[in-house]
């Protein structure tokens, strides 16, 4: 049977036990192999036969309106901030990674979800992690040291694998606008000096004339990346890029084993809603580049996208979620490159007493000044 026609089986669940002592193995980041983490046994994942492809997207889109190849999912999702998660095995209740509140496995859904067809593997583990998390605290200004304290603990992180769409597209696009070109022309005027005395100067003025243009611009697009998440702010997973897809490796089950994986809740349409912004926004630049001038101005544009073409990845991150002040902060760490983004608390006293030496040495530079 072919694995498309699996899809619309639901999943069993999939264990990889230690050949040597029986304990649950788990991918050993930035290696190729589960690992032991009682008796250190390996096992060496395969290279998978497959290939990482790009399924095209309006095919696809009414395929999925018979839910055929949709993979049916078990999930539970935090109250606290909306996280969707499989729904772990033999745990009545875990911590969510993404904001530290308890979430209890009853009473959670079921959905059929495109699977995901390739990831980027762990490569830093959770120490490396934790180490630019320490370097990325110790950096911050105006941080509480209650705060910095409790980043030199032996914080958790949980490492998570985070649903994401990729989209590629050749598009055209037909433009009505205007260039303006500047040009200087000579301008006299008159002033009057200390003495009262009219004078008569020139000086150089610019002026910009304008032109009405049209013009047809093309612009290919290859993994424009849309998060399918809702749990972390979209304005921290953006600074955690660039990722290096170029590195996809088909799917493969045995990369997830020690991890969590969050399901996606931005869907297939939705996403490529977003993706089309970021693409209107360059294309935008095309345009006025193919306008040329001094200045452009676009009165109408329309774009036609073809050879659309699509991707369900999951891209690796290490989430630690605290409290202080009776508030929740989230930290996220690239997985593969070690970016650190996140939320953090201030110090007001730290700022007030800031603001207080910037004015005494202002009024300190002032009273100089007025003395010398």
């Amino acid at each position: 049977m072919s694995r498309e026609s699996d899809l619309s089986k639901k999943p069993q669940e999939h264990r990889f036990p230690c050949a040597s002592c029986g304990a649950q193995l788990a991918f050993a980041p930035g290696t190729e192999h589960l690992e032991c983490q009682y008796c250190g046994h390996r096992n060496t994942i395969e290279a998978s036969p497959e290939s990482v492809e790009e399924l095209d997207f309006r095919s696809y889109l009414l395929r999925l309106q018979d839910e055929v190849e949709n993979e049916e999912t078990e999930l539970v999702k935090c109250d606290a901030c909306a996280a969707e998660l499989e729904r772990p095995a033999n745990l009545a209740a875990f911590a969510c990674p993404f904001c530290g509140s308890n979430i209890v496995t009853e009473g959670g859904s079921t959905r059929r979800l495109i699977p995901p067809k390739s990831l980027l593997p762990f490569r830093l583990n959770a120490n490396e992690a934790r180490r630019a998390w320490l370097a990325w605290m110790g950096a911050l200004w105006f941080a509480p040291n209650a705060l910095k304290e409790r980043a030199r603990a032996d914080h958790r992180f949980d490492g998570i694998y985070l649903p994401y769409w990729t989209y590629d597209a050749l598009t055209e696009s037909d433009y009505a606008g205007r260039r303006g070109d500047d040009y200087w022309v000579s301008e006299t005027y008159t002033s009057r000096d200390a003495n009262g005395n009219t004078q008569t100067h020139t000086r150089q003025v610019r002026r910009t004339r304008w032109r009405s243009v049209s013009g047809h611009v093309t612009v290919p697009f290859d993994d424009v990346l849309v998060t399918g998440s809702r749990a972390l702010p979209v304005k921290y997973l953006e600074k955690l890029e660039p990722w290096d897809l170029e590195d996809l490796v088909p799917f493969e089950e045995s990369y997830l084993s020690g991890f969590k994986a969050e399901t996606y809740q931005i869907d297939l349409a939705e996403g490529f809603e977003r993706a089309r912004t970021i693409m209107d926004g360059v294309i935008r630049q095309a345009v006025c580049q193919d306008i040329g001038g001094d200045h452009q101005r676009i009165s109408s544009l329309h774009t036609r996208h073809h050879d659309l073409t699509f991707k369900h990845i999951l891209l690796p991150v290490w989430i630690s979620a605290f409290r202080y002040g009776g508030m929740t902060y989230r930290m996220v760490v690239n997985a593969r490159t070690g970016e650190v983004q996140g939320e953090r608390p201030w110090s007001a006293w730290k700022i007030f007493f800031f603001v207080l030496a910037m004015i005494a040495i202002i009024a300190t530079v002032i009273v100089l000044a007025q003395s010398s």
